[in-house]
């Protein structure tokens, strides 16, 4: 199955998971550590994202966000490709750090959000960097202390996080530290880190319910909400892909952009993939490799055998590209 498009509108609710490649550290030192928080709070303020939850463990990180008018996408490439330049020089090494594609699942705000602050800064309390929750209160590698008033970071939007709890500061407080205390109990809660229909309808169980009552749910992968949620967020980002379609109907939908494209262009489709080098060729190929990724889900190397180019070729399009919007 190949990886889908990023659903990247501004203004949308992220969960974020990065990870070191092949599980290896991220940070090594609490001067690592300075460095990532102060990098994510600097591009945040940049780029006009909003920053609701975080937690930096030692091998990955989770973010719950709200992308700014650039998306997502230009905010994790500042924040992962600076970080990683620098954690580089440090320690003299080469290629890459993270993990080439981090995980982001679009979530519906109104179900989920709390349960996802909680979730996230929980997540040092699990792992036993922190060894109860009042010394996760004064944590200085979770956003949960900043939601506390214990540490301070301009840049997070503790006053949003507290909203839900009430209007006065200090009963706010008290509210979503209970609230967090609670939902230390529950464990992992692994629907929190994906989306799909098992998850949107709540578990096998209903699943099963809605295929004996014939019942469609929309879902997605890549959004954690209902059918409705799902299918609104589709729509609002011209997603042409609206629910996984298997590899062969990709490739058949690429297949048809590329004879409609070359015939409106009158390119013969020989030339645009023998590499022909004349520039209504070129431009046609920087198109259409943006459109097979950004919008079909295909993989770049499946995008490139369509277009008579290499997989780093389509990679550097999409990338330039992603930078200029």
């Amino acid at each position: 199955m190949p990886r889908g498009a990023r659903l990247d509108a501004p203004g949308t609710l992220h969960h974020v998971m990065v990870r070191g490649i092949e599980g290896n550290n991220i940070v090594a030192d609490d001067e690592d550590r300075r460095y990532f928080v102060s990098r994510m709070g600097m591009v945040a303020a940049a780029t006009g994202t909003s920053i609701y939850a975080w937690a930096l463990m030692t091998n990955h990180a989770h973010i719950l966000l709200k992308s700014g008018s650039s998306g997502l996408s230009i905010f994790m490439r500042r924040l992962l490709t600076g970080y990683a330049s620098r954690y580089n020089r440090r320690y003299k090494r080469h290629g890459h750090l993270f993990q080439n594609r981090y995980k982001s699942i679009v979530c519906e705000e109104e179900p989920y959000f709390l349960r996802l602050v909680s979730y996230i800064h929980l997540n040092p309390l699990r792992a036993g960097l922190a060894e109860s929750i009042d010394e996760l209160e004064s944590y200085l590698w979770s956003g949960h202390a900043v939601v506390m008033n214990k540490v301070r970071h301009d840049w997070q939007d503790r006053g949003y996080v507290l909203g839900y709890f009430g209007g006065r500061e200090s009963s706010a407080r008290k509210a979503y530290a209970d609230f967090v205390a609670t939902e230390s109990g529950l464990g992992r809660q692994p629907e929190l880190t994906g989306g799909g229909l098992i998850r949107s309808v709540g578990g096998w169980s209903e699943v099963k319910s809605l295929r004996k009552r014939a019942e469609k749910q929309f879902s997605d992968e890549r959004i954690l909400g209902s059918g409705e949620f799902v299918r609104a967020m589709l729509d609002e980002t011209e997603d042409l892909v609206k629910e996984r379609l298997p590899a062969q109907s990709i490739e058949a939908a690429a297949n048809e952009r590329l004879q409609e494209a070359c015939g409106k262009a009158g390119i013969v489709i020989q030339s645009l993939q023998g590499g022909s080098r004349m520039k209504a060729c070129s431009e046609l190929r920087k198109r259409l490799a943006i459109e097979y990724v950004r919008e079909l889900g295909m993989t770049y190397a499946g995008a490139a055998r369509l277009l008579g180019i290499s997989a780093a070729a389509v990679n550097n399009i999409v990338k330039r590209w992603e930078i200029k919007v």
